[in-house]
């Protein structure tokens, strides 16, 4: 065994990755990403000690613990140097905290402050020493505390997108190294799951406060026909999260005669009008994150991959790929900010003018953008329908996609429901079936998507709107399905709010997580009823009998 790690759905054989990761990660970018998790635990171990005393991280120590957790994110930084880079930088946060703070911090002997090796092999071991299985000896402890530590990835994922665009958090913040410090520390599996369930919690915060930093940034999503064509202009394409970098992108390429086209879950940003009114932001190309190899390569042009979802990159496309943010992969152009944090995209655009045209490989229109807003507005009149029963149920079909067989499931999901049930979606998961044909009813469409996977927050007001409308004690005396797909570990995040939401009979799919134990499993299974995919067709028939 070279490495271990069980973070993602695709786990090697169900259990772990071991020699490689399934997401392209070599053994050398795996430790060091433990080391970096390591000594940001030591980190919060600090300032959990310093906060008793009333002394609070600044912002910059909240951004970097944001930044350095969403790096750990699967499909974010596959470059050992950067990756190594970053848990050096904890260690020298860890080790200015213990200078300036000598009298406050002095007793700590927690093995999470203590420093890394200067030698490469010493720093190995220690990778060993300190990852998920070596340090979380006991099965149950380790399966809570990592739930708790890949939630709080995706916390700090959606913390992050905001406090780059000046909408910060500092409860957010604290809370993230609250958390951390007590996955370092000794607690009961009770107070581990109640811990999950408060980050849950957060979750819901989070992705409010992002959804905030977002439309005060660029405008309430409006539901919006996005076409799925290609012109005859060069172009870039951009994909991922970030919607700042797609900010700076669409205003440097302006009158230069590129056009830029959204990729995976970037596709939303066509929803925003700040980006809506760019006429040469044209169409979405292409399929989910998995379908790099093929999309990459047919595109022509450049392609820059914001905050994560990259894969292995090929040769096809390799002198004409960048990334940006927390996203790092070896030998790839890196687009670092100035000190005003600021981009320069001029290396992008030019490389773009003497590119071919992108290769069609879609046509039509997918109609999205139905955000907060959008869906209070249609609230009264989607009651209605519930009422008249025209609409018999909602299946959430929100997550993630991913390279699996299996998950055509979701797809003959979709078009197996009944014309009288409605899918709620956001994230990837809709590259499943959106240009399925499902039609809508009486105006309101059978496919509503409410944008990129942190948009699920949009799903969760509109389940509590109509909890409101029809004074239904719970979320689960609502005419709503859960069946989620998931692949990283915003999705664990996902699921946690869901919990402390107190929905049950969540489906999950394709495989539930390698790194809930047995025993763990089976208190969700009894709390929750947390449930694993069938068929198609009987958990379409379940769902629609309110199962």
């Amino acid at each position: 065994m070279h490495m271990f790690c069980f973070q993602c759905q695709e786990t090697g054989e169900g259990r772990g990755c071991r020699w490689v990761g399934a997401c392209g990660k070599e053994e050398d970018t795996a430790n060091y990403l433990d080391l970096l998790i390591h000594g940001l635990k030591g980190l919060a171990v600090c300032y959990r000690r310093l906060e008793a005393a009333g002394v609070f991280p600044d912002r910059d120590a909240e951004l970097f613990v944001s930044y350095a957790l969403f790096s750990t994110v699967t499909n974010v930084c596959f470059d050992p140097v950067r990756m190594l880079a970053l848990a050096r930088e904890a260690q020298d946060r860890k080790a200015r905290l213990l200078a300036e703070h000598e009298t406050l911090l002095s007793s700590l002997s927690h093995e999470a402050v203590r420093w890394l090796p200067a030698d490469e092999a010493a720093l190995k071991a220690k990778a060993y020493q300190v990852g998920v299985l070596f340090s979380n000896p006991d099965e149950d402890e380790r399966s809570l505390r990592e739930m708790v530590i890949y939630a709080l990835k995706g916390v700090a994922a959606y913390l992050y997108h905001a406090m780059i665009l000046g909408h910060d958090d500092q409860e957010l913040s604290r809370f993230i190294l609250r958390a951390l410090a007590a996955t370092a520390e000794q607690h009961t599996l009770d107070e581990l799951l109640a811990l999950a369930l408060e980050t849950g919690k957060m979750t819901i915060r989070a992705m409010a406060h992002l959804e905030t930093a977002n439309t005060r940034s660029y405008g309430q999503p409006r539901v919006t026909s996005v076409p799925l064509h290609v012109r005859a202009n060069p172009a870039i394409l951009i994909t991922g999260h970030d919607l700042k970098d797609m900010e700076e992108l669409l205003g440097q390429t302006e009158g230069t005669g590129v056009d830029v086209y959204t990729h995976s879950e970037m596709l939303p940003a066509h929803y925003y009008p700040a980006f809506a009114s760019r006429q040469h932001l044209h169409g979405n190309y292409g399929n989910a994150w998995w379908n790099q190899d093929r999309d990459f390569a047919t595109f022509n042009g450049p392609i820059v991959v914001t905050s994560n979802c990259i894969t292995p990159v090929q040769e096809a496309y390799r002198n004409r790929i960048f990334s940006t943010g927390p996203v790092a992969y070896p030998g790839v152009q890196h687009i670092e900010e100035d000190a005003d944090g600021h981009k320069d995209w001029s290396k992008v655009i030019a490389l773009a003018k003497t590119c071919p045209p992108p290769q069609a490989v879609d046509v039509g229109e997918f109609v999205g953008g139905f955000g907060r807003a959008q869906l209070d507005l249609a609230a009264g009149r989607i009651a209605e329908l519930v009422k008249e029963g025209k609409i018999s149920r909602f299946v959430v079909i929100g997550g993630c996609d991913g390279r699996d067989i299996s998950r055509d499931y979701y797809r003959q999901v979709a078009e197996q429901l009944p014309k009288d049930a409605v899918i709620l979606t956001a994230g990837c998961a809709k590259y499943r079936f959106m240009q399925c044909k499902l039609g809508d009813i009486e105006g309101v469409p059978r496919v509503i998507d409410a944008g990129q996977c942190n948009d699920c927050y949009a799903l969760l007001t509109i389940a509590l709107k109509l909890k409101e409308v029809f004074g239904a004690e719970s979320l689960n005396d609502l005419p709503i399905s859960y069946d989620i797909p998931w692949y990283d570990q915003k999705s664990v995040a996902v699921l946690l709010a869901l919990c402390h939401l107190g929905v049950k009979g969540v489906r999950l799919g394709p495989t539930h997580p390698a790194f809930l134990s047995p025993a763990v499993k089976a208190v969700l299974e009894d709390a929750f009823d947390l449930k694993r995919i069938g068929t198609a067709r009987e958990d379409v028939a379940a769902m629609m009998a309110g199962h």
